[in-house]
């Protein structure tokens, strides 16, 4: 899967799970710039292993801060 077809989909899930229709940046940190308190984290631990159909290890996926992270951290998944 190509990253750009990733960051387009972590942005939906963002969009969806803290529902904002703001500008979501690949820099956006999930509590600092788009308001997510810790439900709304673990909510979208969730949302993004249904979106791709993976499985991610609860601690690591909630110390990822910003929507690169999250990409990355997803990328690294989907390519092993």
């Amino acid at each position: 899967m190509q990253r750009q077809e990733i960051v387009e989909r972590v942005k939906k899930v963002v969009a969806q799970v803290l529902k904002i229709n703001d500008q979501i940046s690949d820099n956006s940190n999930f509590i600092f710039d788009l308001g997510a308190d810790s439900m709304q984290s673990l909510l979208l631990v969730a949302a993004f292993q249904e979106e791709f159909g993976i499985d991610m290890e609860e601690d690591q996926a909630l110390q990822v801060q910003t929507v690169s992270d999250a990409v990355d951290f997803i990328a690294a998944i989907i390519n092993r």
